[in-house]
């Protein structure tokens, strides 16, 4: 098993090296300190599995990821944050485990990865059910496009609620809901992100 080591801190590189490098059946055939290095030395070097880091200057993990999509070897991530799992799994990254885990896990997930499986971390799945759980971004109902339709009009909430015959109240959670479906923070933002996705019309 052919492994390829991606992550701009040398002293991490030295530390996956020290943990997996002995153990059987795994060979580190080369390291990597960014995304561009590591496209270069996967052609170069044929590994069968990358371990890559994800913020990283230059071209990042995700580019990484993207381009060796598809080329031969599988990507397992391996970062400090939880927060990226879906943009790593979408660009093609088999799976996701945290810098926090042990080696003995860290191998079990490489020979994981090398059979073909996908390998999440524990935060890392329940952070993707939670995602799965949420209404889908975009979704909006009936009653919200009605609301922001308003709101891009450029009507206040009370406004808003008088013309839809319901609470002010109803009014501000309803632009709550769209303003997590549509992944903003405020009304200005779901306006231009709706207008923007062809919710509301040209």
């Amino acid at each position: 098993m052919r492994l390829l080591i991606v992550d701009d801190h040398p002293i991490v590189r030295d530390g996956l090296r020290a943990a997996l490098g002995a153990e059987p059946g795994m060979e580190i055939v080369g390291e990597a300190a960014d995304g561009a290095q590591a496209v270069r030395l996967a052609a170069e070097l044929r590994p069968d599995v990358v371990l890559m880091d994800l913020r990283m200057p230059g071209m990042d993990g995700l580019a990484a990821i993207r381009e060796l999509s598809g080329s031969g070897p599988r990507v397992l991530v391996l970062t400090t944050f939880d927060t990226d799992v879906l943009p790593a799994l979408e660009a093609g990254a088999a799976g996701y485990l945290l810098k926090d885990a042990h080696p003995e896990e860290l191998a079990r997930a490489v020979r994981a990865t090398y059979e073909g499986e996908t390998v999440l971390a524990p935060a890392v799945a329940g952070r993707l059910a939670d995602h799965v759980r949420r209404p889908r971004r975009g979704d909006l109902s009936r009653r919200e496009l009605e609301v922001l339709r308003l709101v891009a009009g450029g009507a206040t909430n009370r406004q808003a609620a008088a013309e839809l015959f319901i609470s002010e109240a109803s009014v501000k959670t309803h632009l709550l809901h769209a303003y997590a479906k549509l992944d903003v923070r405020d009304r200005a933002a779901a306006v231009a992100e709706a207008f923007r996705r062809g919710l509301l019309g040209g």
